[in-house]
């Protein structure tokens, strides 16, 4: 509504100039500071900020009259007027610089008002009061104005450029971390001093990643500048892992009401860490909000110390909300003598400032009277000095705006003199009728943006900057009792990617509510043995934890990915630590090895007494039905079936591999050839004992002979096949048992290994189907029938064993092989001779007893 008015007065102005000139105005002088000289400079600066009545009249015959209501005086922003003042001082001392002519000013304080920079604008350029576009209200051949530097803000910067560029007078901004001011409306923006959005948004992430700050909220100005500054750091955040917890515009004087304030104050309390952007008026209404809602424990990251200059004389308060904040400051050298101009600054010595009157009052609290319409200070110091103030009202070092002001006017002095110079050289005037030149021609000069190193003094103007240094301020109170901003480190930024973060741990005072540093994330970190599982656009920062999956682990906290273990190590409970794999195999010490060690064992020496008893009756009709020398022959390999499965047992070497397969194949191969033949004889038998058979005993003999060789010879064929093109070899097993490394032999052929099972199933198949067949054949002792039993109880036990076998991993494995050897082994034992046994012991069998122990 302001600007609106303000450019509907300068187009009515405009329109209608036969209505006015400069002597029928009778209006008040506009409130600013007049020095004059050869050349004058405009300065536009923010002491306060005030309020303004809306209701606003506009007449050519009236007073322009606009209430106004101060809310903050902003003391600390006088040194910007001061080192202006101070830059001219030095200069107007220097007769090299301006060929012994002076420079001048006339300062104007716009407040934080826009409408006020434009009104303030028109009249630099028509030297009257209230400001008539196109009319110069100055005698002829005064017209002194070359440049203008101003002001405070960006949009600020930008009112004044409006009005400063249709006259293309040069305007020097001093904004701080200002974006572009060029608009459709302007024919030159202002010159500005290097931008270094850039460093701040580096210096600002990585600040937070220091602390591990990656959940933070952003505060803005609802205006140009805080739109620029939302989209290029959240940018930047998210491709460091930081995400944005929200970001709210803050009008100075909102007018959503208070539904607008409570979604505000929402939003503060959903993280810890909160970064602003701007300057102090941009946070009037913040402040006022958070102190109205009691809102503490926020950490602030702000690009100047705004909280420091409002309520200067009541810190503590603002210390209770703002307490621990971080700031970002360009770094600037201090200015040569100027705390010592400074300390000499007073009412006294400059009796036509006008603005120095209401800074003394607020400084040092003391009154003021009106004298004949002029303000006096009454019941101050005599001998008054800035530098007796504390920090929190007044600093002697210099501020970064400070600096750029000073800087400012060195740059504008070092145009006029370049300008100056070549009308001199050209001889086209005399230097004591030097004038003025019209403020345009200072342009080209300025643009160079380097002064000569006659004034002593560099700057560099509109330039992009290749290194950037921020020093960080942490606001705390000092041991005196004062609040006051404490440089705790500095970021050092530089093109291609090259910055440095430097902080002073111990200097860090980050307020009562948050000691020791806060976490800021949308979660806490996944412990131990989880990881992230993320989804969304920030789920960098929200997500779940989910455990690790068998086998995996993580060792830190946030872990994105799970990582599995080394081989020979495995994951504990807790899926927070790799563990070395114990070594495990079926060996001697084992409670499952001593059992079956004891198995094999027993059965052997069972086989081995049956053996013994046979041997001892060999002549009875029992042991020599059937042929005894296979009933030797089977004793003895059955001895060995279960002796083989010793070899199973203990750790797994390349002999061990190798003989456990070949003997147990072979053995058993013997042991049911060997019932193969005893099958045969059965039948063969009954045939060469019926009348008429051709078939003689000696016949019979030779043909179990037979059987026995070719069978066992066929298998050791192919166990030979098998050693020779893939044998058995050791190896180890690591995924099998959770925690542990399997030794086992490996089989090598898988081809070669079933081959030997099958062949032995075939042996088996073939005496099961005889012994089947034989079994109703008369006989006294007719084996068929044990046989066909023995048959059935092996065939059963290895038909178990295969998917048993490819079910078990690591030890239990070689023990189901073990058993079925052994189980197998012990049903041929005992279907086949515990009932000779028994008759041999027990029975006469058609002779005495007593024969039978003879």
């Amino acid at each position: 509504m302001e600007l609106l008015i303000a450019f509907s007065l300068l187009i009515i102005l405009t329109v209608f100039p036969e209505q006015i000139s400069c002597l029928s105005l009778s209006v008040p002088a506009s409130p600013g500071y007049y020095q004059d000289g050869h050349f004058v400079i405009g300065g536009l600066f923010s002491l306060r900020v005030t309020a303004r009545n809306n209701r606003i009249k506009f007449g050519f015959n009236d007073t322009m009259t606009i209430p106004e209501a101060v809310i903050v005086n902003l003391t600390k922003n006088y040194q910007h007027i001061l080192a202006m003042v101070f830059a001219i001082e030095k200069i107007n001392k220097d007769p090299t610089i301006l060929f012994n002519m002076s420079l001048g000013f006339y300062l104007f304080n716009v407040d934080f008002s826009e409408t006020k920079a434009m009104e303030s604008s028109m009249a630099l350029l028509s030297g009257g009061s209230p400001p008539i576009p196109n009319y110069s209200c100055r005698p002829e051949k005064t017209d002194k104005l070359v440049a203008v530097i101003g002001g405070i803000s960006t949009g600020i910067s930008a009112q004044i450029s409006r009005v400063l560029s249709l006259y293309n007078v040069p305007q020097i901004s001093y904004a701080p971390f200002a974006v572009s001011h060029g608009t459709r409306v302007q024919l030159q923006s202002p010159y500005q001093f290097p931008v270094h959005t850039a460093a701040l948004y580096q210096g600002i992430i990585q600040l937070l990643l220091y602390f591990t700050w990656i959940w933070v909220g952003l505060v803005v100005p609802d205006d140009m500048r805080g739109e620029f500054f939302i989209k290029e750091i959240t940018e930047e955040m998210i491709n460091h892992g930081i995400c944005v917890a929200f970001a709210e515009k803050d009008p100075v004087f909102p007018s959503g009401g208070e539904i607008g304030w409570y979604e505000l104050i929402a939003h503060l309390k959903l993280t810890r860490v909160v970064v602003a952007f701007g300057d102090t008026h941009d946070f009037l209404k913040l402040v006022s909000l958070i102190i109205s809602f009691a809102i503490f424990g926020n950490i602030w990251i702000t690009t100047s110390d705004w909280y420091t200059t409002l309520l200067p004389f009541k810190q503590n308060r603002i210390y209770t909300y703002f307490g621990g904040a971080l700031s970002f400051s360009v770094y600037k050298d201090e200015i040569l003598g100027f705390k010592d101009f400074q300390r000499s600054v007073h009412p006294k010595k400059y009796p036509h400032d006008i603005f120095i009157q209401r800074v003394w009052s607020n400084l040092f609290e003391c009154s003021h009277v009106y004298e004949h319409g002029v303000r006096k200070l009454n019941q101050c110091e005599q001998n008054g000095s800035l530098s007796t103030r504390s920090l929190n009202v007044w600093d002697m070092n210099t501020s970064p705006l400070s600096y750029e002001v000073h800087a400012a006017v060195y740059a504008i002095a070092q145009a006029l003199h370049e300008e100056l110079s070549l009308r001199v050289n050209r001889d086209s005037l005399d230097k004591g009728e030097l004038q003025a030149p019209l403020p345009w021609k200072l342009h080209p000069f300025l643009k160079k943006g380097q002064l000569g190193t006659n004034i002593n003094e560099e700057n560099i103007v509109n330039q992009e900057v290749s290194a950037t240094k921020l020093d960080i301020f942490n606001y705390h109170s000092l041991q005196s009792g004062t609040k006051a901003q404490v440089k705790v480190g500095e970021f050092m930024f530089e093109f291609h990617s090259v910055q440095h973060l430097s902080l002073n741990d111990k200097l860090i005072n980050l307020g009562i509510y948050n000691n020791p540093i806060p976490l800021s994330a949308c979660k806490q970190s996944c412990l131990l043995g989880f990881r992230k599982r993320q989804d969304g656009l920030y789920a960098f920062c929200c997500y779940d934890c989910v455990p690790c999956p068998a086998g995996e682990i993580t060792n830190e906290t946030g872990m994105d990915q799970c990582f599995k273990c080394p081989e020979d190590q495995y994951a504990n409970k807790q899926r927070d630590q790799c563990l070395p794999k114990i070594i495990a195999f079926l060996s001697h010490e084992d409670t499952l090895g001593v059992v079956l060690i004891s198995m094999a064992i027993s059965l052997s020496a069972f086989s081995a007494m049956i053996l013994g008893l046979f041997i001892h009756y060999r002549d009875t009709p029992i042991v020599r039905a059937n042929n005894r020398n296979l009933s030797y022959i089977l004793l003895v390999s059955l001895m060995l079936c279960f002796f083989c499965s010793l070899i199973f047992i203990g750790q797994p070497r390349i002999v061990t591999c190798v003989l456990r397969q070949m003997i147990f194949g072979v053995v058993f191969s013997v042991a049911l050839s060997a019932i193969l033949a005893k099958t045969f004889i059965v039948v063969v038998a009954f045939k060469a004992i019926k009348p008429g058979s051709t078939l003689q005993m000696w016949m019979v003999t030779r043909l179990s002979n037979s059987i026995v060789c070719c069978g066992s010879i066929i298998q050791v064929c192919v166990c030979a096949i098998w050693l020779g093109t893939y044998p058995p070899f050791p190896d180890v097993d690591m995924q099998s048992e959770y925690g542990q490394i399997i030794l086992l032999c490996n089989e090598g052929s898988t081809l070669a290994f079933y081959s030997v099972l099958g062949y032995l199933g075939f042996l088996a198949s073939l005496s099961l189907l005889i012994a089947f067949l034989a079994r109703r054949l008369p006989d006294t002792f007719n084996e068929a029938k044990t046989i066909t039993f023995s048959m059935l109880v092996f065939c059963s036990v290895w038909i178990s064993f295969i998917p048993t076998y490819l079910s078990s991993t690591g030890k239990t494995m070689v023990a189901v092989e073990i058993f079925s050897i052994l189980a197998s082994s012990a049903g041929l034992l005992g279907c086949m001779f515990l009932s000779k046994c028994y008759v041999i012991l027990l029975r006469s069998g058609g002779h005495s007893r007593k024969n039978f122990f003879k």
